[in-house]
């Protein structure tokens, strides 16, 4: 049997529901959606490329705190409340996986949570 752990990483916006920031099942890191909050909650204002910004140091600290790291992706899923953000935010996700480019998928929605622009959910696995 697979064992779970949910994952709630310190310096990560706090959950803004029932959930965990992540969960690991075995080897595999699952992360919640995250947004552009900063870790005190507020909602970054300003360009795409500035919420994109906080959104990847928002995985990249839960990734941490679940033994994980960016080159450890293996999906990417995307949501952009504005399809004319995809060109803008691929500048700044390129930045982050230029090298290392695991699967994704990127959809524009109708809305998002909190008003927000931008949701990325990732999966990864363990560093070894």
């Amino acid at each position: 049997m697979v064992k779970l752990t949910p994952i709630n990483a310190d310096g990560a916006p706090s959950a803004a529901a029932s959930y965990s920031h992540a969960m690991k099942a075995g080897d595999f890191i699952y992360l919640s959606g995250q947004i552009a909050l900063t870790p005190d909650n507020k909602l970054v204002e300003g360009s795409i490329t500035d919420k994109a910004e906080q959104v990847i140091q928002n995985i990249k600290t839960v990734l941490e705190a679940g033994n994980s790291s960016l080159e450890r992706v293996v999906k990417v899923n995307i949501f952009l409340a504005d399809i004319n953000y995809f060109a803008e935010f691929n500048k700044v996700y390129a930045k982050y996986f230029n090298v290392h480019k695991p699967a994704r998928s990127c959809v524009a929605v109708a809305a998002l949570p909190l008003g927000a622009d931008l949701e990325i959910e990732v999966v990864a696995v363990e560093n070894e």
